[in-house]
C-alpha cells in the first residue's frame, strides 16, 4: 500500500476520533475536586519553612491552608482547571504560581522554594515562571523547563532534546533522532546531570561518545521542572562546552497509589507511584516504556526491511528519615536495536545492499543513590553515588552467492563509569552564600573492531583496547547579594583526566543587576574544557615497523572561553523580551596531524575517530539571541526565538572554514490554546498547538563528481571543506488534544504531527553508484503520532 496513503487514511482517523471528542454531548456531572499538597523550602539550604501561608487565589471564598513543622501542606477539594496560588512567609520574597493544571486523575503534589529577603520591607514577588533558573548560581543562558512543556510542545514527545528546540540557539542536526547544536556547536559537547549527578547520554539509538539518539529513555512520568543552560555555565558544571542538561526527578505520591498508562504509535507507557514507607513519608515512583515502531516502520518513516524496537525502564524511590536525611534510590536503563536482514533470494538481489545483513545496538543503564541532610541551620550536604554502563555495536554481513554470510565488519564499544560527588552549600547569612564539592569518576573501557580484508580473505583486527582511568573535578562558588537587585556569582572549576595527567583550572563569573524593577542586565563569563571520548584517546595508528601505536592517548582537553552579555525585561506579569549576545572562542581543538587537512573533531557528531589528533585546532562562535515569549495564562501561550550567528574553525591547512553546524539562523514559533468547553466543570479541554521551524541550511564538503565516478563511492574534496550550504530548513508541526477530566480519573487523545506540511528538507548529498550522479539524502517526512493516556 502507498506510504502517502496510509498516512493519509491516518490522520483522517486521527482527526475523526478527536473532532468526535469535541463535539460530543457534554453529560451532567458534579463539580471535579482534587487535593493540592506539597512542602516549602529555603531555596538554598533546602531546610523546611514552617508556616508558610499557601492561598487558593481565584475561588471564593479563597481557600488556604500553612505548612506544619517539616514544611509540609495540604489543599483538599481545589476545583479542577487551571488553578494560581500565592505562598507567603514572613522574611522570604512571595511566589505566585499562576495557571497551574489540576487534574482529576492525579493528586497535585507542589514543591515550593522560597527566596529569603535581603531587607525586610523589600516589596518583591516571584512568579513561578521561567525568568530565573531553579539553580540560583546560573545568573546568564538558563532558563527552567517544565514536564507540561515536554508534553504540551508540537512534536516533543515528551522529549526534553526535542522540546528544546523551541529556545533560541538551539537547531536540530537531524529529523530522525534528538542530537541537538547549541550556538553552532558539536552536539557532543552536551552535558548530561541527574540529580546532581553526571549521567551518560540518555537516549535510544545512541552512538558512541555522542550525546543524544533516536528518541530519549526518559518518560516524562519521571521528571520534574530542569535547567537547561547553554552557555558560561556555574561553576558547578564541568566537563561540557556546549550545553547543559540539568535534570531534576519527580518523586511519587507519598499518599496514596496512582497509575498512568499510555498508548500509541510509539508504542506503550506503564507508570506507577504510590508510598513507600507511611511511617517516614517514603514514595516509590516507576515508568516502563516498550516500542516496536512497527507502524512507522510500515509506511516508510524507518526505512523498509528494518526492524526497530526499544524499552527502557526508569524509577524514583524517596527514603526520609527523621533524624538522618534523606535517602533516594533512583536509575535508568534502555535497550535499543535495529536490524535489517539480507534478501534469501538471488532474483531480489537489485543493487549490492540487497545482499547485506546488519544489526545495530545501543544499551544503556544507571543507578544511583543520594543521601542530603541540613546541617544546623544554614547548611545543606548532598553525597551521591551512581554506577552506569553503555554498551554500543553494529556488525554487517555479506551474502555470497551459495547464500552463505561472509562477516564483513564488527565493532563494540563498552564503557563503566563509577561516580561520587559531595556538595555543601552554606549560607552564611541573606547576602552570602558558598557552594562547594568534588566529583570522582572511575571510567573503565573495552573497545573492539574488526573488518574484512579482501588482500588476506579474513577478518582482521583494527581495535582491541581495553583499561581504565579516572577523572577528577572539583568547584567552589561564591554568590553575593549586596541589595535585592544585584547578584554575583563567582567561582572556580578544575578538571583532570588522570590517563594522561592533563588537567585545566577554570574561572567563571556572572553578574545580574536589576536596574528597574522588571528590567535587568546580565553579563557571564567562564572557561571550559571537555574530556574527548574514550575511544578518541585509543585510536590505533600503524607504525612503519608494523606495530600499533595509540597516537592520541596524550590529548589535551577541548577548551572553550564563554562571554555572554544579557538584556531581560518584563512586560506586565506574563510577557517577556529577552535578548543575548555571546561570543565563544575555542582553543585547543583536537585537529588531524596533517597540514593538508582541514579535519577538526568539533564537526563530528560522535566519538569513534581513527585519526592521529593534535591539540592545535581554533574555532569561534559569535551569535545574537532574541526571544519573545508569552507565558501561559488565560488559555494561551507563545514563544518566539530568533538566533542569527557564526561558527567556523580552522585547522592545520591554516584556514578558516565554516563548521558543520553553521546554520547562521534560525527562527522557531511555538505557541498553543486551551479552550475549555465546560467552564463550571472543567471536564473537558481542547488543546491545539504548533510549532515553525525555520533555520539556515548547515554546511557540507562538495562531492568531487568525477573521482567519484572512477572510485565508485563519494569522494569529497577536502580542500574544500564545509564550503557548500544546503538549502534553508523548514518543517511545521502540530499538536491536537482533547483531555477529559472525569470523578477520579482524566484521560487524554492526542495526535503529534511532525512536518505536517511533508515538505522535503535536505539532509545531505552523496553520490549514487548505481544512478551514476549525486543525488540529496532528505530528512523525515510528515510523521503521525497518536496517543490515548489515562491516569487514575
Amino acid at each position: 500500500m502507498p506510504t502517502l496513503f496510509i498516512l493519509k487514511r491516518t490522520l483522517q482517523i486521527a482527526l475523526i476520533i478527536v473532532l468526535t471528542l469535541f463535539f460530543s454531548t457534554v453529560l451532567p456531572a458534579q463539580t471535579l475536586t482534587q487535593t493540592v499538597r506539597g512542602s516549602v523550602k529555603d531555596k538554598q539550604i533546602k531546610s523546611p519553612l514552617p508556616g508558610a501561608i499557601i492561598t487558593l487565589l481565584n475561588v471564593t471564598p479563597a481557600k488556604g491552608a500553612a505548612t506544619d513543622t517539616e514544611g509540609n501542606f495540604l489543599l483538599d477539594q481545589v476545583p479542577v482547571g487551571r488553578q494560581t496560588f500565592r505562598v507567603v512567609l514572613l522574611g522570604y520574597h512571595d511566589i505566585v504560581l499562576n495557571d497551574v493544571a489540576v487534574s482529576s486523575g492525579k493528586e497535585l503534589i507542589l514543591n515550593i522554594e522560597m527566596e529569603e529577603k535581603i531587607t525586610e520591607n523589600a516589596e518583591v514577588v516571584i512568579s513561578a515562571d521561567k525568568k530565573k533558573p531553579l539553580n540560583e548560581m546560573s545568573t546568564v543562558s538558563a532558563r527552567t523547563f517544565s514536564v507540561e512543556e515536554t508534553q504540551r510542545y508540537a512534536a516533543a514527545v515528551n522529549d526534553p532534546a526535542r522540546a528544546a528546540l523551541a529556545f533560541a540557539g538551539v537547531t536540530s542536526v537531524g529529523d530522525g533522532n534528538n542530537f541537538i547544536s547549541v550556538r553552532g556547536n558539536a552536539p557532543n559537547g552536551l552535558l548530561w546531570r541527574m540529580e546532581g549527578i553526571e549521567v551518560p547520554n540518555p537516549n535510544h539509538f545512541s552512538s558512541v561518545g555522542s550525546s543524544g539518539g533516536g528518541i530519549s529513555i526518559l518518560s516524562a512520568q519521571l521528571l520534574a521542572n530542569s535547567d537547561f543552560v547553554t552557555g558560561a555555565f556555574a561553576a558547578e558544571y564541568g566537563n561540557a562546552t556546549s550545553g547543559v542538561f540539568d535534570l531534576k526527578l519527580r518523586r511519587g505520591n507519598n499518599a496514596k497509589p496512582e497509575f498512568t498508562f499510555q498508548a500509541g504509535v510509539l508504542g506503550i507507557d506503564v507508570a506507577a507511584e504510590g508510598p513507600f514507607s507511611s511511617k517516614h513519608n517514603g514514595s516509590y515512583l516507576i515508568n516502563y516504556r516498550y516500542s516496536t515502531l512497527g507502524i512507522l516502520s510500515k509506511i516508510g518513516v524507518l526505512g523498509a526491511g528494518g526492524v526497530t524496537t526499544f524499552q527502557d525502564l526508569s524509577f524514583n524511590i524517596a527514603m526520609p528519615t527523621k533524624s538522618y536525611g534523606t535517602f533516594t534510590v533512583f536509575g535508568f536503563g534502555g535497550l535499543s536495536n535495529e536490524s535489517y536482514k539480507a534478501k534469501n533470494d538471488s532474483a531480489e538481489w537489485l543493487t549490492e545492499s540487497d545482499r547485506y545483513a546488519s544489526k545495530f545496538f545501543a544499551n544503556t543503564g544507571v543507578a544511583g543513590v543520594t543521601w542530603s541532610q541540613v546541617l544546623g541551620e544554614r547548611t545543606f550536604l548532598k553525597i551521591a553515588t551512581a554506577a552506569s554502563s553503555t554498551g554500543n555495536g553494529y556488525n554487517e554481513s555479506y551474502l555470497l552467492s551459495d547464500y552463505s554470510a561472509r562477516n564483513m565488519y564488527f565493532e563494540s564499544y563498552f564503557q563503566n563509569k563509577l561516580t561520587v560527588s559531595a556538595t555543601m552549600t552554606h549560607k552564611f547569612n541573606t547576602h552570602h552564600t558558598l557552594r562547594s564539592g568534588i566529583i570522582l569518576n572511575e571510567l573503565s573501557y573495552d573497545f573492539n573492531m574488526r573488518f574484512y580484508d579482501d588482500s588476506l580473505d579474513k577478518m582482521v583486527d583494527r581495535l582491541q583496547s581495553r583499561g581504565n582511568t579516572e577523572t577528577v573535578q572539583a568547584f567552589s562558588q561564591w554568590q553575593y547579594r549586596p541589595t535585592e537587585r544585584l547578584t554575583f556569582n563567582l567561582g572556580l572549576h578544575s578538571l583532570g583526566l588522570l590517563l594522561n595527567q592533563t588537567y585545566s583550572i577554570e574561572p567563571r563569573a556572572a553578574a545580574r543587576w536589576e536596574f528597574i524593577p522588571g528590567q535587568s542586565l546580565s553579563a557571564g563569563y567562564g572557561l571550559h574544557s571537555q574530556v574527548l571520548p574514550l575511544a578518541v584517546y585509543f585510536a590505533e595508528e600503524q607504525l612503519p615497523d608494523g606495530t600499533k601505536s595509540f597516537s592520541n592517548k596524550e590529548l589535551g582537553f577541548l577548551k572553550a572561553h564563554h562571554l555572554v552579555l544579557a538584556y531581560d525585561r518584563s512586560i506586565g506579569e506574563n510577557f517577556r523580551i529577552k535578548t543575548e549576545v555571546y561570543h565563544q572562542w575555542l582553543f585547543d581543538v583536537p585537529v588531524k596531524n596533517n597540514p593538508n587537512s582541514s579535519y577538526a573533531v568539533i564537526n563530528e557528531i560522535g566519538g569513534r575517530i581513527p585519526d592521529s589528533l593534535v591539540n592545535e585546532g581554533k574555532g569561534r562562535n559569535v551569535g545574537l539571541e532574541l526571544t519573545f515569549e508569552k507565558f501561559f495564562s488565560k488559555g494561551s501561550y507563545f514563544l518566539l526565538s530568533g538566533s542569527f550567528y557564526n561558527s567556523s574553525y580552522k585547522a592545520l591547512d591554516n584556514v578558516w572554514h565554516n563548521t558543520r553546524f553553521n546554520g547562521q539562523y534560525a527562527c522557531t514559533f511555538t505557541g498553543g490554546k486551551e479552550i475549555v468547553l465546560s467552564e463550571k466543570r472543567k471536564n473537558r479541554v481542547i488543546g491545539f498547538n504548533v510549532k515553525l521551524i525555520y533555520t539556515g541550511g548547515f554546511y557540507d564538503t562538495p562531492i568531487d563528481i568525477e573521482k567519484s565516478r572512477q572510485l565508485g563511492y563519494t569522494w569529497r574534496d577536502e580542500r574544500n571543506a564545509f564550503a557548500e550550504k544546503a538549502p534553508d530548513y523548514f518543517r511545521t508541526d502540530i499538536r491536537l488534544s482533547v483531555k477529559r477530566n472525569h470523578t477520579k480519573w482524566n484521560s487524554t487523545i492526542a495526535i503529534d504531527i511532525q512536518n505536517v506540511t511533508n515538505r522535503k528538507n535536505v539532509f545531505n548529498k552523496y553520490y549514487d553508484a548505481d544512478k551514476n550522479q549525486i543525488v540529496n539524502n532528505y530528512q523525515a517526512p510528515l510523521i503521525p503520532v497518536l496517543s490515548y493516556r489515562v491516569e487514575f
